[in-house]
């Protein structure tokens, strides 16, 4: 008798399939994170099944309207943020 050998099994992803997909940063909304190092963005998908669609996503590191991101998926949008201060007074 052959011994198996039990090989780990790898979970993939159903979400993040096939190739990646440019956007276009259209604005800047804000940032957002916990020391602030995240920046939330307006893009719109420029191929795909979702062309045309304008999306937030969040995006670490610089970044500014005009550059070009590669999304790995369009169907999951980041939530917007919110803010703490209101009409400039702190609350």
């Amino acid at each position: 008798m052959a011994k198996e050998t039990k090989q780990p099994q790898r979970k993939e992803k159903a979400t993040i399939t096939g190739e990646a997909v440019p956007a276009i940063v259209k604005e800047l909304i804000g940032r957002t994170g916990f020391r602030g190092e995240i920046t939330q963005v307006k893009v719109q998908v420029q191929e795909g099944k979702d062309k045309g669609r304008a999306m937030r996503r969040n995006v670490r590191g610089a970044v500014r309207v005009g550059d070009t991101l590669m999304l790995r998926e369009t169907e999951i949008e980041a939530r917007r943020i919110k803010s703490n201060v209101t009409k400039g007074s702190y609350s």
